[in-house]
């Protein structure tokens, strides 16, 4: 479970395409040493799940199927990733809670000043 509050800012380090899938290799702040090989991070809003890690850096699996249902797919070496850690039990929420998984990629339709704030429509897939 996550909560939505970005606890750092990463930098996509490098991105390995063997077939439809990819290894994203994510240069982070955390420590790394206290990330777990299973841990569960959110990137830019999508969940995926650590498979190697360095000092510095970590890198997850993308499948296919993932990569065409957000917008991994779109990411270059270099991107800025919004990160989150998983909550662990106890844990103060400090926002809501976010399962992190993508059903589908909206597109911005609108963008309009609403006073202080900013009134976004979205078109989303049929399906």
């Amino acid at each position: 479970m996550f909560t939505g509050i970005v606890t750092d800012i990463g930098r996509l380090r490098s991105i390995e395409r063997p077939g439809v899938e990819a290894r994203l290799v994510v240069e982070t702040a955390y420590d790394t040493a206290g990330l777990a090989i299973g841990a569960s991070v959110c990137h830019s809003g999508c969940c995926l799940t650590v498979v190697e890690k360095t000092p510095g850096h970590f890198a997850v699996d993308a499948s296919g199927e993932t990569l065409s249902v957000t917008t991994l797919g779109d990411w270059r070496e270099g991107a800025e990733i919004n990160l989150e850690r998983a909550l662990r039990l106890g844990d103060e929420l400090g926002g809501h809670l976010v399962y992190g998984h993508v059903d589908a990629t909206g597109r911005l339709v609108s963008a309009t000043p609403d006073g202080g704030s900013l009134r976004m429509d979205f078109a989303l897939p049929a399906r």
